[in-house]
């Protein structure tokens, strides 16, 4: 008998981690962590009206790495609440 070609929704949604986890996370850590030290620049080089829009970016940057976390947070513990097992190689139908 010949397999599907539709993936399971298990291998579906370890494909979708992994490129959550593995490519999207670090690349949002790390352009939340530049605004942040943009925001630290502005801050130090300016003065007044310069310092509260740098507080500003600052304050967004920290934002930014507390939403990125807890997407990193929210897809492990999805991962491992539904047990979902690893799948290191998909082979291809």
């Amino acid at each position: 008998m010949r397999r599907s070609k539709i993936m399971g929704i298990g291998q579906l949604i370890d494909s979708a981690n992994r490129i959550v986890t593995s490519t999207l996370i670090p690349i949002a850590f790390a352009l939340c962590l530049l605004y942040f030290f943009w925001g630290v620049a502005k801050y130090i080089k300016s003065e007044g009206e310069g310092k509260a829009e740098g507080r500003s970016i600052m304050l967004w940057g920290i934002v930014g790495l507390f939403v990125a976390s807890s997407i990193w947070g929210i897809v492990i513990f999805i991962q491992k609440e539904l047990n979902l097992p690893k799948v290191d190689n998909v082979q291809k139908l």
